[in-house]
């Protein structure tokens, strides 16, 4: 790999590891927040979440360094450098907050695909990581899809354009509302 190649891959890995150090604190946030019925599910549920999340950060920012590079996990840089939102909900309902995870699901492994894509050719070892991560984030999505999700396989979170938007769709959803 050309110096240029390793410096653009560096770039891209210091994106996904402010991508998984985010998606670790939501986590944690969520565990902290959920309430409802179905809070201890939810809750146990997101503890080994947040545990393979962790390891992951961990791989990333040691590629990093195996690159040459310095892997920043300040929440300084992750603020300054995201080009995301910060998650949206406080306090609410299990299902509130499973409908706003498969949003914030759905973005890490959308970025994901596209780090697995750009990698291609330039670092399969890199890419190898990358692909090993998406096979626990979609195993994850698929567990809080579990729960907003009909036995044919719809959504209860519909189209939506925000985890506010989900949040709303999946509670009208567990009320039985359209």
């Amino acid at each position: 790999m050309s110096t240029s190649e390793g410096g653009d891959v560096i770039r891209l890995l210091r994106m996904r590891l402010h991508a998984l150090n985010d998606l670790a604190l939501t986590l944690k946030h969520v565990h902290w927040n959920v309430i409802g019925p179905h809070f201890i599910a939810v809750h146990e549920m997101l503890d080994p979440q947040v545990e393979a999340v962790r390891e992951m950060i961990d791989n990333t920012a040691e590629r990093i360094s195996t690159l040459g590079g310095s892997p920043w996990g300040t929440p300084g840089v992750l603020v300054a450098e995201r080009t995301w939102e910060d998650y949206s909900l406080g306090r609410a309902e299990a299902i509130e907050h499973l409908g706003a995870l498969d949003v914030v699901y759905t973005g890490v492994i959308e970025d994901h695909r596209k780090a697995v894509e750009a990698t291609d050719t330039s670092d399969l070892v890199t890419q190898d990581l990358l692909i090993e991560h998406l096979r626990q984030l979609e195993l994850f999505q698929w567990f809080v899809r579990a729960h907003i999700e009909s036995s044919g396989g719809k959504l209860s979170t519909g189209p939506h354009d925000s985890e506010e938007a989900a949040a709303g769709k999946a509670a009208q959803g567990a009320r039985g509302k359209p």
